[in-house]
This record gives C-alpha cells, sequence and structure tokens, in this order.
C-alpha cells in the first residue's frame, strides 16, 4: 500500500496524475488496497464499485493520448450510498431496497465524474439515510477510525469515515439536519453543506420532500471542498430547489477589500455545549483575529427565542413521515429498524404546532438576515461533545442531561434557515477525539467561509493528525 498516496488530497493526486508522475492505475489501486486493509474494521465502505481498475487504466491512456482532462481526471471519489450510481449498487440502507442498481447517476455523481473523478465506492448509511448514527439492518453499523468504540455520526457517517481512514481522498454525503458536518466533525475531516438549492438533490432520496435536504462535499483539505463545490454548483433543470447561476461565489480566497467581519458563538442558542468544544472555539475565533480578522463574541437573540431543534422536530415529522409510509408500505416489521419505526409511530404535528414551527423558521431567517447585515460569518460549534459511543440515548453535558437529538442542536439551524455552513476540525478532546468548528455565512456567501476555513486550515493545531488504524 502506498501511504503518500491515501494521504495526498484530491487535488494534489490530480496534479500529479496529469504530471505523469503517479498514474490513476497506482492511484486506485493503493485505495483498493487501504480499502482492503481497514475496511473490515470500519465498515464504511458498502459496495466497491465495479471495473474501477478499468475505468483507471482508461483514464491513464486519455493521459498518454493527449486528450483534454477535467481538473479531478484519475482520482477516486466515494458516495453515500443514499446517492444514485448507475450501474452501482444503491441500497439506502435498508433490507427493503436491497439489490437495487439505479440506472441513472444523481446529478452530483455526474459532474464528478464529468470532472475527471472515477467512482470508487459507495458507503454506509444509516437506515434511509435518517439517523444521527450509521447503523442499519442490511449493511450494519459504521466505526469512527480514531475509535472503534465511537461513532463517525450519520447520516454520512460511512463517507465521513472513509476519507478519514485515507480509503478516499474525497466524497458525496448528504445533509438533513446535521448529516454532512456533523460526521465530519466526528472524524475530523471537512464537510460543507452549502446554501439550499446551489447543488442539486437529483437522484437523492427522498425525491419528496427536499426542502431540508442538501448534498454536498466531504474532503481532508479545504482546496478539495472548494474544487469539489465549483464542479457540483448549479441549476440541473430538474430540481425546482436548484436554481442560482453556475458559477456564482464558488472561489477560495475570496474576501473583501476590508478586514473580514466574524461573530463567534458558544453559548446560548444551540443547547448545552461541552467546555472542550467551546474551548476549541475561542482558539478558532483567537486564530481568526490573529489572520486579520474582525472577530468578537456574539449573541443571536433569534437563536434564543426559538430552539430551532424544536421547530424542526415539528416540521419534519409532517414532511418525511409519508415518504418513509410510502416507502414501507406492505413491508414487513422485520425489513425495518429502529430509524423507521420509530419515524411511523412518532405522532403528526397538529395543524396549530405545525403553524408554529413554521413560523419559528421564518423568525429563524429573519434573524440570521439581520446578523449578516453586521457581520459577514459566524463562527460556532458544530456538536455539544466530540465523538460519543456507540447507540448512546442521552448525554450529560456542562451538568445538564439531554436526549441524543441534542446532538443536532448547532446543525439544525442552518437546514431550517437554508444557509451554508461547513464543519472543520480545529483541536482535540482529552480522550484523543477530533474537536470541529463550524463557519457560517449568508446565502450564497460560501466563498467566505471558504477562504476562512483556508485561514483556519493554516493556522490548525492538528492539521497534519490522522487516526491510526
Amino acid at each position: 500500500m502506498n501511504t503518500d498516496i491515501i494521504r495526498t488530497d484530491a487535488t494534489k493526486l490530480a496534479e500529479l496524475i496529469r504530471a505523469r508522475e503517479v498514474s490513476p492505475v497506482e492511484v486506485m489501486r493503493a485505495h483498493l488496497d487501504r480499502i482492503e486493509a481497514v475496511n473490515p474494521e470500519l465498515n464504511a465502505i458498502v459496495t466497491v464499485a465495479d471495473g474501477v481498475l478499468e475505468a483507471a487504466r482508461a483514464a491513464d491512456a486519455a493521459i498518454l493520448a493527449g486528450d483534454e482532462l477535467g481538473p479531478l481526471h484519475g482520482v477516486p471519489f466515494t458516495a453515500k450510498d443514499s446517492i444514485d450510481t448507475a450501474g452501482v449498487l444503491t441500497q439506502r440502507g435498508s433490507p427493503i431496497f436491497r439489490g437495487r442498481i439505479p440506472k441513472a447517476d444523481a446529478t452530483s455523481v455526474a459532474r464528478l465524474k464529468a470532472a475527471g473523478a472515477i467512482l470508487i465506492a459507495k458507503t454506509n448509511l444509516p437506515e434511509f439515510s435518517y439517523s444521527t448514527e450509521t447503523d442499519n439492518l442490511l449493511t450494519g453499523r459504521a466505526n469512527n477510525p480514531w475509535n472503534l468504540d465511537r461513532t463517525p455520526g450519520g447520516s454520512s457517517g460511512g463517507e465521513s469515515a472513509a476519507i478519514a481512514a485515507g480509503m478516499s481522498p474525497l466524497g458525496l454525503g448528504t445533509d438533513l439536519a446535521i448529516s454532512v458536518r456533523g460526521p465530519a466533525a466526528n472524524t475530523g475531516i471537512i464537510g460543507l453543506k452549502p446554501t439550499h438549492g446551489r447543488i442539486p438533490m437529483t437522484g437523492i432520496w427522498p425525491r419528496v420532500p427536499r426542502r431540508n435536504w442538501h448534498v454536498g462535499p466531504m474532503a481532508r483539505s479545504v482546496r478539495d471542498i472548494a474544487l469539489a463545490y465549483s464542479l457540483l454548483v448549479g441549476p440541473d433543470g430538474t430540481d425546482g430547489f436548484s436554481t442560482t447561476t453556475l458559477g456564482f461565489d464558488v472561489g477560495v480566497g475570496a474576501s473583501p477589500d476590508r478586514p473580514l467581519r466574524v461573530g463567534w458563538l458558544v453559548e446560548p442558542g444551540f443547547g448545552p455545549i461541552d467546555p472542550e468544544v467551546g474551548a476549541t472555539v475561542q482558539a478558532a475565533a483567537e486564530a481568526l483575529m490573529v489572520a486579520g480578522c474582525v472577530v468578537e463574541p456574539v449573541r443571536i437573540p433569534v437563536l434564543e427565542r426559538d430552539f430551532a431543534l424544536d421547530a424542526f422536530n415539528r416540521l419534519h415529522v409532517m414532511e418525511l413521515k409519508p415518504a418513509f409510509a410510502i416507502a414501507t408500505a406492505g413491508r414487513s416489521d422485520d425489513e425495518l429498524y429502529k430509524m423507521a419505526k420509530a419515524m411511523l409511530a412518532t405522532p403528526d404535528t397538529s395543524m396549530k404546532d405545525y403553524i408554529d414551527a413554521e413560523q419559528a423558521a421564518e423568525r429563524l431567517r429573519d434573524g440570521f438576515a439581520d446578523y449578516f447585515q453586521r457581520y459577514d460569518a459566524l463562527l460556532c460549534p458544530v456538536l455539544p461533545i466530540p465523538a460519543h459511543t456507540h447507540g448512546a440515548t442521552e448525554f450529560t453535558i456542562n451538568g445538564q442531561t439531554v436526549d441524543a437529538s441534542y446532538i443536532q442542536g448547532a446543525t439544525v439551524p442552518l437546514n431550517v434557515t437554508g444557509l451554508p455552513g461547513l464543519s472543520i476540525r480545529f483541536g482535540t478532546s482529552l480522550d484523543g477525539l477530533p474537536i470541529g468548528v463550524q463557519l457560517v455565512s449568508s446565502w450564497f456567501a460560501e466563498s467566505t467561509i471558504l477562504h476562512l476555513a483556508s485561514l483556519l486550515e493554516t493556522a490548525s493545531p492538528v492539521r497534519d493528525l490522522h487516526p491510526d488504524i
């Protein structure tokens, strides 16, 4: 196994391939060998795509022939198993979809392939992509490469674990409430949830509803996230939520002539936060100040008035429960795992509570709109605690006991409002686990958080750490 290759980011791999310093076949073999070596312990990869070495050889031949090469030519990538991949199993973490092979790629997959990337594998997820932990009846539980007793999170937990462990340099995840940013934080990689609609959800389950769902890139470097985002963004003529013109605000390093104004917030508004996490957010704030940003602590009143997780819970039951009911109609109980059973058993939200939740969501959007009149970005936690043990149902954080859903307290406000958010590691817990911070910008201002993330990446005390697996 070539350790240098599996620890090299996608951007550099593409450069090496174009310069003929390494071949697509060598790159693919190194990642296949890594999958064989570590996936039995992690269970992050659920399907290796057929014909990947043949695809790598074809990529090699294109180089030798002098063909025009895409920006990710010959670079492997992975995709969460809720994202359709033509000719490759896409089973959505459920026996109901066992053996399902789509005929067409999701738009996001097709765009990475058009850039020359090669799909190497599909990654594990919770049943129906619906949980903060990655476990299901069909492909089992994924483990965190930093500590096998800890979760990599969900729902893009297999994706995050695969990238952190060097089985893939780049991947695609989806995010309903936490599912790109939370797993990225748990495993020490970077994940971007763009503005809602920036990347089409075409070819990703469920088709309806989509108003809180996002698809986003996951990787080990900010430049990989920026490159992938620039390739993925833009309407496809199918997803009606994706309407922003192609190529708008997609660069790394974009910053105004004046210093960027960044507010940082730990509490209140997100629920209780572990002191180690809070200290990491403060350290990141200090690093941005040293880098020349104007940084100050803030409070956002709307987050204190309307706890976004409460509004989300009341809204999405009414919106997602019908999709679950359709998918599970006529199926036996033994084909359903705890996620689907819990959703189907959840009482419907009353009309009054639904309207109240809609109004809370609108107040949250208005409150953030007001905030971004004064600040370019918000720096805050991703998760209230580092990666937790498998199957935890409640946490005690800062002396307060809360149920496990509170893990989404700082991420779900961005799904309710559609704001973009990026998770990047900036610390380590006393247990040796990654701690991430979250960068948030106004709608369609992804370049702001990509720029700030590049500053944190440069200043990070943990940027070269990798799990020992």
